[in-house]
């Protein structure tokens, strides 16, 4: 028959689990199948949510007699079980299991006890017993008989004993100290040897099941004669502690007994007493002859009080015996460490996890008793976490802070359990706590601004660089993508100029670049990783063009006119140095590729010409000469500093002559050079040479005589007024003014950008400029469009090119502007 009883004591932790006990009660024996009782129903659940919450029945001892069935939510019975072999002579025989439920977590305790049945026979362990009794005792001896054992318990194993009927004993029930009662045979009536030798009784044990059981022994009783003292211990029970891990050979007493008889029935031999459990001998081991009472096993388990008994025998024919009582308590040694029990993990633990997440359950225990057995539990993870006490010997593993995966992926906790015995005694055990990763990171780019460089003429497609950007999380969550966000720079769409691969974030040309037409321009990249919801950032990226030497110079003046060479007149009193004419160029170029330099590639008369390097003004490299030829040409050629250089050229032709011709002579046909002179040309330059030199001295003079004059009226004012400049017949009646002729005829072939100074030491008297009447105008126009005429000397005279010529002395600045 089964019968059942169940309590339920729960407890809410402050972790979020669920605690307590439940309890049943069967019989032992009980046939497979039989349900104990129902676990779902004392649980407040149905029987289908156990296996939705990932139900679990662990036994603590890892045996199967019990289980529950899921379908049905009943605790039923997986195999007989023995309650005497389970739990021997414990009164109470309970099986421990744990039922972990989770979604929420719940824990809970099983307390099955296993109730006894009269299913054992009481049995005498010693097995027949025989005594030698003399004839001579008086009534009253009193002799101890063996005790019968039963396995089960309560009333099941609570024996009676019976003796079969005689004259010359009785049954009669002694007690302990523990107030257990055993057996003993009394003398109720002297022992007549010579009537009776030897008396066979039979001793009943009766348990008190029902219904109940018996065991018998023999006992026989030879009556003896003779030796009629029995030995005498010094006490009658001795007493003494020893620990549970004492080895073999440890002595626990050295007990005593004299006998007042002499020879052989005075020599006593000790051994321990039929009235010792069977069980208990073999622990136990007694020396004959000096009652030394030694360790032969293992005592078993703390906190167990031994009862043997020992017995003094004497060597006489008929030998006498007396017991005395051994007690042994076994107390306990720190002798195991602590268990640590692992019931459930939650790893990888999300790095945003609330605070007071339970990541995992543990179960300690330790099997010492007392202090001994008292476990404290710790921890040390060097990370945010905790451990909570549950309940009982229960610890919740929660998190005490904020996770941050990218600082740190993975913890070791360490859980150390300590138990309270001198010295402790410690395990540990060490949990690997994953963090998992969620999308708490942007992408970042080293710099906020990047910048690029690309040689102007690249291929379309050419790479120009990638811009990178980092994101610590993991999978997706750190997979960064590129986007060319398009933006209007330089008047111009950015997604026209370059594009972007989404996934390395390589940058490339989508047109050939010109550094004239573009010298750089900007855009943004944005960086956005794999997440849900995304994150993002952006670069700003400057592209910077870099010149090339792709432009040849181009030569701005002189320029042919009509597709004929550009022609300078240059008197042929022009002195060393004098200014032709400036070379312009420009180079679309930037830096060293805009360099220019000039140098004279060809000349008619290389001697006759030098230029500039750096300005490009051609001069005149030496005087004229009157063997020189009167058309000169001048190839200039500009050459930039690039690699490999470009250059132009401008052909120039050069006019040597006394005045301005009225019509410039062709320029296009071959070069000519100076030629010899003849004999009649030499005689010719003599004799002009000798006119000339008298020519001067008559001039010489001239000018002394009229130094005086000339003296008085530089006194007078001689500027006259824009009329007077306007009409020059006007100015030339003026009596202090001498004519004299400075040429400007090259004024309008002249840059307006140059400044040229011209210096003609022809005397100081009188002082005049004259414009030739073809060419005045041009000048005039000149003045008007901002050109600055400062001539610093005492008269300014224009008039017609027919006046009167004397000696001049004048400075003549003229500034050009555009």
């Amino acid at each position: 028959m089964v019968g059942w009883r169940v309590a339920v004591l729960c407890l809410w932790v402050s972790c979020g689990s669920v605690a307590g006990q439940l309890e049943y009660s069967v019989s032992e024996e009980t046939e497979r199948g039989v349900a104990v009782g129902s676990v779902a129903q004392d649980l407040r659940l149905s029987a289908a949510s156990l296996s939705l919450r990932n139900f679990r029945f662990l036994s603590s001892r890892g045996e199967t007699y019990f289980g529950v069935d899921l379908a049905s939510g009943n605790l039923v019975v997986r195999q007989p079980a023995d309650r005497e072999r389970l739990c021997g002579a414990k009164a109470a025989c309970v099986l421990i299991y744990e039922l972990v439920l989770e979604d929420p977590l719940e824990l809970h305790k099983v307390h099955v006890h296993v109730l006894d049945i009269n299913d054992n026979s009481p049995h005498f362990p010693a097995g027949d017993v025989q005594f030698h009794i003399p004839e001579f005792l008086m009534p009253g001896a009193r002799f101890t008989l063996p005790n019968a054992e039963d396995a089960d318990e309560g009333s099941n194993g609570l024996l009676s004993y019976s003796l079969s009927p005689s004259r010359h004993f009785r049954l009669d029930m002694g007690s302990r100290v523990d107030g257990s009662e055993f057996p003993e045979l009394v003398l109720e009536k002297a022992l007549d040897r010579e009537q009776r030798a030897t008396h066979r009784l039979v001793l009943t044990a009766r348990d008190g099941g029902l219904p109940a059981r018996s065991g018998e022994v023999q006992v026989t009783i030879v009556v003896v004669d003779a030796n009629d003292n029995a030995p005498v211990f010094e006490r009658s029970v001795y007493r003494t502690e020893v620990p549970e891990t004492a080895p073999n050979g440890t002595v626990l007493f050295r007990v005593q007994a004299s006998d007042p008889d002499e020879g052989s029935n005075g020599e006593i031999r000790y051994s321990l007493s039929n009235s010792t459990q069977a069980k208990l001998r073999h622990h136990f081991h007694v020396h004959p002859r000096n009652g030394e009472v030694r360790v032969a096993a293992s005592l078993g388990s703390p906190e167990t009080l031994l009862e043997a008994y020992i017995e003094a025998r004497d060597e006489g024919a008929f030998s006498l015996a007396s017991t005395a009582k051994l007690l042994v308590e076994v107390t306990d040694v720190n002798d195991h460490a602590p268990e640590v029990n692992l019931l459930t993990l939650s790893s990888p633990v999300s790095e945003d996890a609330a605070t007071g997440t339970v990541i995992a359950l543990l179960n300690v225990r330790d099997e010492d008793l007392g202090p001994n057995g008292k476990v404290t539990c710790s921890m040390y993870s060097g990370g945010p976490f905790k451990l909570k006490a549950s309940f009982g010997n229960y610890y919740s593993l929660v998190t005490d802070g904020p996770l941050d995966r990218e600082q740190v992926g993975e913890y070791q906790v360490l859980i150390t359990a300590s138990d309270g015995g001198s010295p402790p005694l410690s395990t540990r055990r060490t949990l690997t706590v994953s963090v998992a990763d969620v999308n708490d990171n942007t992408p970042s780019f080293p710099k906020s601004k990047q910048e690029l460089f690309v040689a102007e003429n690249n291929a379309p497609g050419a790479s120009l660089g990638h811009v990178f950007a980092q994101d610590p999380d993991l999978g997706k969550n750190g997979l960064v993508f590129y986007e060319l966000l398009d933006i209007i720079s330089e008047g111009q769409s950015a997604s026209s100029l370059v594009e972007v691969d989404s996934s390395s974030g390589a940058i490339t040309a989508k047109i050939s670049f010109d550094f004239e037409w573009l010298r750089g321009f900007h855009f943004q990249v944005e960086a956005r990783d794999g997440g849900f919801p995304p994150r993002s950032a952006t670069v700003t990226v400057n592209l910077f063009v870099v010149d090339r030497n792709d432009n040849a110079p181009v030569i701005l003046f002189p320029l042919p006119k009509n597709g004929s060479v550009p022609v300078e007149i240059v008197p042929r009193s022009a002195r060393t140095g004098h200014l032709i004419t400036k070379v312009v160029a420009e180079d679309a170029d930037s830096g060293s590729n805009a360099w220019l330099s000039y140098y004279i590639f060809k000349a008619s008369d290389s001697s006759l010409f030098r230029i500039s390097a750096n300005m490009g003004e051609l001069r005149t490299a030496r005087l004229v000469l009157p063997t020189d030829a009167v058309k000169q040409k001048v190839v200039v050629v500009v050459q930039d500093h690039g690699d490999p250089s470009l250059s132009a050229s401008v052909t120039l032709g050069v006019l040597l002559s006394s005045s301005a011709p009225q019509v410039l002579p062709d320029f296009e046909d071959g070069w000519e050079t100076g030629g010899h002179l003849s004999a009649q040309n030499l005689y010719l330059t003599i004799a002009l040479a000798c006119i000339s030199f008298l020519f001067l001295g008559c001039l010489l003079f001239f000018v002394c005589s009229k130094f005086s004059q000339s003296a008085g009226c530089c006194t007078q004012s001689c500027c006259h007024s824009p009329e007077e400049l306007r009409y020059g017949s006007k100015v030339a009646s003026n009596p202090c003014m001498s004519s004299a002729t400075i040429d400007v005829t090259t004024v309008e072939r002249l840059s307006h950008t140059y400044l040229y100074w011209a210096s003609l030491g022809l005397g100081y008297d009188n002082n005049s400029l004259l414009l030739h009447g073809e060419y005045s105008a041009a000048v005039l126009r000149n003045l008007a469009s901002g050109v600055e005429l400062n001539v610093p000397i005492s008269c300014l005279q224009i008039r017609n090119r027919k006046g009167d010529h004397a000696n001049v002395n004048a400075m003549v600045s003229i500034f050009y502007g555009i």
